[in-house]
């Protein structure tokens, strides 16, 4: 029928009936970009209503929202901020609870929900190291930093490599894994002891710019 021959209410009824037929590549679009993926990656949470920290575990995740392990759940639809090893900072909405944890959906920019779905599909190829996935390292041109430890020592260290998320240092103390330090003026969790000091993951992703003012 064209729309020459009806009415006002008829063109409106062929409109609908085809809307949703346009709408549909751009939904099937949506649901590929979002798949989920299995994942094992650590981290800690904080609820709007409490200030006390969470350790956590992201077993399932895409670039739409995640699903965690932990031993206590945030009420649904309550604001959470957690830092997930290799991401960094994520925020979100808890949309569901289950036993052992809960669900979140992503309150984040396009360009973090970018990163997240890159650092899927190099999880999901198998073969490379969780820190080759996240950011390339690279040997900094200024290598003397000062640390300051979980106590508020302050000693001096040397940076073997550094990339957006962490940085690995030379130092002959080996605080406990998941205490937080800074070096120089960025503060980073501790995630790993090696033979010449421990690597850090940054509590967020840096800018280039900055990180090129700290380590050359």
């Amino acid at each position: 029928m064209s729309t020459s021959t009806v009415g006002e209410s008829g063109a409106q009824r062929v409109r609908l009936r085809t809307e949703p037929q346009a709408d549909r590549p751009k939904i099937l679009e949506e649901r590929r970009r979002f798949k989920r993926i299995d994942v094992s990656l650590g981290g800690r949470f904080m609820g709007e209503k409490t200030e006390d920290e969470y350790p956590c575990e992201v077993f399932n995740m895409s670039p739409g929202g995640m699903a965690v392990r932990a031993p206590f759940s945030p009420r649904t639809g309550e604001r959470i901020v957690a830092y997930i090893e290799h991401l960094g900072g994520l925020e979100g909405r808890v949309a569901r609870t289950f036993e052992g944890g809960f669900a979140v959906e992503f309150k984040i920019s396009s360009r973090k929900r970018e990163r997240i779905a890159n650092l899927l599909t190099w999880y999901s190829s198998g073969g490379h190291d969780a820190d080759d996935r996240a950011h390339e390292r690279y040997e900094p041109r200024i290598t003397a930093q000062k640390l300051i430890l979980p106590s508020g020592e302050v000693r001096d260290c040397r940076v073997i490599d550094v990339s957006l998320s962490g940085a690995s240092i030379a130092i002959r103390l080996k605080p406990e894994i998941d205490s937080m330090v800074i070096l120089g003026r960025l503060r980073g969790r501790v995630v790993r002891h090696h033979d010449r000091g421990f690597a850090i993951q940054f509590v967020s992703v840096q800018d280039p710019d900055n990180l090129a003012r700290t380590f050359g």
